[in-house]
């Protein structure tokens, strides 16, 4: 008779590089959402980033940012006074910044990508997108992305059981 341990469920891949995602967010130094941006090709991690001010400028979580320091602002609204750069920008230009290409790439992100980020995914020719929660400024670049022929894809990630 043999003790048989139990086989613990191996995420599959959307589930893998989603969780990637969650702890790359936790990096984010905005006080308002914290949002990651993971870029895979042919099943490798080649890009990360995380919302947060330019390198060499003050975190938001130390004043960096104006519109972070107003926390009674409603979602969406003062964005002309965000310092900070979006996730996918930060993925799309670590990559340029260290010479990787990402056409035909996969994007995956905490949240929808807004308008200015669907544009800077399609002209990198990024192929996919897949996002756990929806943005609420995303219809736009919804359609932008579908126009390009950009697949936009949700994903739901089972919680990480510890």
């Amino acid at each position: 008779m043999s003790d048989s341990v139990p086989v613990p469920r191996r995420p599959d891949w959307d589930e893998y590089f989603m969780n990637i995602a969650e702890v790359v967010a936790q990096r984010s130094n905005c006080r308002r959402r914290h949002v990651a941006a993971v870029v895979v090709q042919d099943k490798r991690v080649i890009s990360t980033g995380y919302n947060g001010t330019p390198r060499g400028v003050r975190n938001c979580s130390d004043g960096g940012c104006p519109r972070c320091a107003q926390d009674d602002l409603p979602s969406g609204a003062a964005l002309h006074e965000c310092l900070c750069c979006h996730a996918e920008e930060n993925a799309i230009v670590q990559a340029a910044f260290h010479g990787t290409a990402l056409r035909g790439a996969s994007l995956y992100t905490t949240y929808s990508p807004c308008l200015l980020c669907a544009k800077m995914i399609i002209n990198a020719g990024i192929r996919e997108v897949i996002f756990r929660s929806r943005y609420s400024v995303d219809t736009v670049s919804s359609a932008m992305l579908a126009e390009a022929g950009v697949i936009l894809r949700p994903v739901v990630v089972p919680e990480v059981q510890g």
